[in-house]
């Protein structure tokens, strides 16, 4: 009985780890396009101060700090 329980505990936990992982490359995805956005403002002649609270309004959900770091909820 333990020998059934102990694949069937790795196999669930393989299928979360991958749920993760998926999760934080779309929310890299996110990062990335509002960053390019950004990006694009700037190019376009708008404000640092304009582009910057667009960017921060795209990635309030996925990212931290003030200017959308790259770094999101680990």
């Amino acid at each position: 009985l333990i020998a059934l329980a102990l694949p069937l505990a790795a196999s669930a936990q393989a299928q979360k780890d991958d749920a993760k992982a998926k999760e934080d490359i779309a929310a890299h995805r996110v990062i990335a396009a509002a960053h390019e956005k950004a990006a694009k403002c700037l190019e376009s002649g708008k404000s640092e101060k304009e582009c910057h609270a667009h960017l921060a309004a795209e990635c309030k959900t996925v990212a931290i700090g003030r200017y959308c770091g790259m770094r999101h909820r680990h």
